[in-house]
């Protein structure tokens, strides 16, 4: 199973805010045994696209800064109103809230249709880049932040 669910930035202002899309395809492996029949998107899915959102919108700022790779610590809420289902559009945005030093929090949410299907607050530690493979790249963001430089967003 593929991991990486946020497939483009839309809009991002670094450490502040994001809108960013990924599409669920149908052939996705957790639809067969979510559930047989009535294919939905795990809640705990929807909550790591919020995440990842958020993450890339940290990270952004984080660069400049040298803080290190966001990464979740604690789902302090999140909401569900309603199924994700097979072939579907998420468009994520995230609010960053409180960014110090050592943590962050966001507000996230996750429309389907232009009608939203779930929220969550998230807190956010930092990582140093040291902690990760060498050559450590994050590709979604890396080509939303080169477009930007070149005056195509």
């Amino acid at each position: 199973m593929r991991f990486l669910l946020v497939d483009r930035i839309l809009e991002l202002e670094p450490g502040k805010s994001i809108k960013a899309e990924h599409h669920i395809s149908s052939d996705e492996d957790f639809f067969r045994d979510h559930f047989p029949g009535f294919p939905v998107v795990p809640g705990v899915l929807l909550t790591e696209m919020m995440a990842q959102a958020a993450g890339k919108c940290l990270d952004a700022e984080g660069r400049e800064k040298g803080k290190g790779k966001a990464m979740l610590a604690q789902i302090r809420s999140a909401y569900f109103r309603d199924w994700v289902r097979p072939d579907s559009t998420a468009l994520i945005t995230a609010e960053v809230r409180t960014n110090q030093a050592q943590y962050a929090t966001a507000v996230c949410a996750i429309e389907v249709n232009e009608a939203k299907v779930c929220s969550a607050d998230l807190l956010f530690s930092f990582l140093p880049m040291n902690e990760f493979a060498p050559g450590y790249r994050d590709e979604v963001l890396e080509t939303f932040l080169a477009s930007r430089k070149h005056g195509k967003v």
